[in-house]
């Protein structure tokens, strides 16, 4: 049983706890300690087998008794009959952009609205006008968040799709007869969602990986279970499919299920060209013989290519490579930017993170708490500031081979202003300014709000720049070309925020930035010291969007970046 489990589990709780009308207080003990458990090295089950659990602040009798039944069984009666109070479709209804608990639980009240189809034929003959709250506005906001609801359906978040894939790849690893075993599909050209998980094996006993994969414990379908492909359902919702080969076909079917299309259609031709005939099980020529290519990379080199990397595998420009770019890697970030304490919203001490960020082997971590204009987030004034300071300067004297920074994450007003006085923000040692309201003005307006911020002197990092959550909320519209040129004129950096339910900056505007002489950041957003450990995610990103370490900010040592941002 994993912590993301666990999480999924407390949050559905609140959810349907708040569509059956109880108190916000009651809803919001499961929320609170699901963001505790966000925050926890440790995994649940082994609190739960050291009868630690208390240890969470926020489990008590009641979440204690039930966490156990659900790590130690794999289900929690109380969750079943609060979900068999609602139909299924219902929980579709989430995926619409700014349709909470209250209101689905308004129309489902109301109405019987259970699905997006229902809610859709609501929206078109009427009937949601006779509600409180559902002017012409939001039913025209409704309309286009059913949409994107739609578009979305299948579709699930890097992270959650990446750790299902490593615990199959780590299971079906124990298997005497794996040769060779790796993950494909858009999972490994870190795609930020996917749909599926796809796995590809090379082993001289298919039936025993097979019989592996289907009888996984967290399998809930089996869809398909053939000698060489099966297909399942996670318990999680998200699909997985396993494809066994030989060895000599290994190399061919990785780089075929890897994708993307419009990449493999490419290579296809570029075959075509040379009289050879690529496919998932060979390269082959006109008497249909077979090159023999051990790895991928030899196949790159049969065709005249350099060898390319999955993440740039979408026909985006890379069958002009002359050589293979040594794209960033995990080693090369040296500091953690953009982390939260317990001064605003975080879950940790600012020595907590700091410590739990030496020990993941970085050198320096900027705390940029919320600023005060986010009094929901617990955001700092003038005094608390000041206070912060002082004890980053104390914490410093005490830390051997690393640095804690001084920063503020500001929010960016509507009128692109930062939050605090010149004297405030001259003593910040970096400033991340971000957008946190007004995310619907239009694009001129949206625009010029941010270029305001980013050519605010004391402005040094952009902070996730479109405000989007991935499967949720679009992000405010811009015009990409006036932001990223402000960016290059001012010397400010943008942030690819690496929580997997942003992912902002999209990789496909990433490489733009780069093109125009921007420095990129890779940024956890933590706000526990777990998701210190998000910058992977970010790490694909930046991967994706072409970044060398050169291209990065924190790839700069403590001393450099902070040269860097005194400029």
């Amino acid at each position: 049983m994993t912590n993301k489990e666990v999480i999924a589990l407390l949050e559905e709780i609140a959810l349907l706890l708040e569509l059956s009308g109880e108190s916000g207080f009651k809803s919001r003990a499961y929320t609170s300690v699901a963001r505790q458990i966000e925050g926890l090295e440790t995994s649940v089950e082994q609190l739960v087998e050291e009868n630690r659990l208390r240890e969470i602040k926020g489990v008590g009798d009641a979440l204690e008794q039930k966490i156990t039944e659900f790590v130690t069984t794999g289900a929690l009666g109380y969750h079943e009959k609060l979900k068999a109070k609602f139909p299924r479709t219902l929980f579709d209804l989430f995926k619409i952009p700014g349709l909470g608990p209250k209101r689905i639980k308004q129309v489902y009240d109301a109405f019987d609205i259970d699905s997006l189809d229902a809610l859709e034929e609501a929206c078109k003959d009427g009937r949601l006008k006779e509600l409180k709250g559902f002017g012409p506005k939001m039913l025209e906001k409704l309309t286009k968040g059913i949409t994107f609801a739609r578009e979305h359906t299948g579709q699930h978040q890097f992270d959650k799709a990446y750790l299902e894939a490593r615990r199959l790849v780590n299971i079906l690893s124990e298997e005497p007869s794996i040769i060779r075993i790796d993950v494909a599909g858009s999972l490994r050209r870190c795609k930020e969602i996917v749909k599926d998980v796809d796995i590809i094996a090379s082993s001289d006993d298919p039936q025993a990986i097979m019989k592996r994969f289907v009888e996984d414990e967290y399998v809930s379908d089996i869809v398909g279970h053939g000698d060489t492909k099966s297909s399942v359902v996670l318990q999680s919702g998200i699909g997985a499919d396993l494809r066994v080969v030989s060895d000599e076909q290994f190399p061919y079917a990785l780089a075929h299920f890897t994708g993307s299309k419009e990449h493999n259609v490419a290579m296809r031709q570029r075959a075509k060209e040379r009289g050879l005939k690529l496919n998932e099980y060979g390269l082959f020529d006109e008497d249909d013989n077979n090159t023999a290519c051990a790895t991928e990379e030899e196949i790159h080199e049969a065709l005249g290519l350099p060898f390319i990397p999955p993440e740039l595998r979408e026909d985006r420009g890379e069958f002009k490579l002359e050589e293979t770019p040594v794209l960033l890697e995990q080693d090369d970030i040296q500091g953690v930017i953009h982390c939260h304490s317990t001064y605003s919203d975080g879950q940790n001490t600012m020595l907590e993170m700091a410590q739990a960020a030496q020990e993941s082997g970085y050198t320096y971590l900027t705390i940029t708490d919320h600023s005060q204009s986010a009094a929901y987030a617990g955001g700092l004034r003038p005094d608390r500031v000041a206070k912060q300071q002082a004890e980053i300067e104390k914490l410093n004297k005490k830390l051997k081979g690393f640095r804690l920074i001084s920063g503020i994450e500001s929010d960016i007003k509507g009128d692109g202003s930062l939050d605090y006085d010149k004297d405030v923000l001259k003593s910040f040692e970096v400033i991340v300014a971000s957008v946190h309201s007004n995310l619907d003005m239009a694009q001129d307006e949206a625009t010029k709000r941010v270029v305001t911020a980013v050519e605010n002197p004391y402005t040094r990092i952009l902070g996730h720049p479109t405000g989007r959550l991935l499967l949720t909320r679009k992000g405010y519209d811009l015009d990409y070309e006036k932001v990223f040129d402000a960016c290059a004129a001012n010397g400010v950096a943008i942030e690819i925020n690496a929580n997997c339910k942003r992912l902002d900056l999209d990789w496909r505007h990433v490489r733009q930035a780069r093109d125009k002489g921007i420095k990129l950041c890779i940024s956890p957003d933590a706000h526990a010291t777990g998701a210190i450990d998000y910058i992977r995610y970010g790490v694909g990103i930046a991967r994706k969007g072409w970044l060398t370490k050169e291209d990065v900010l924190n790839c700069l040592s403590a001393d450099d970046f902070l040269d860097w941002c005194a400029r």
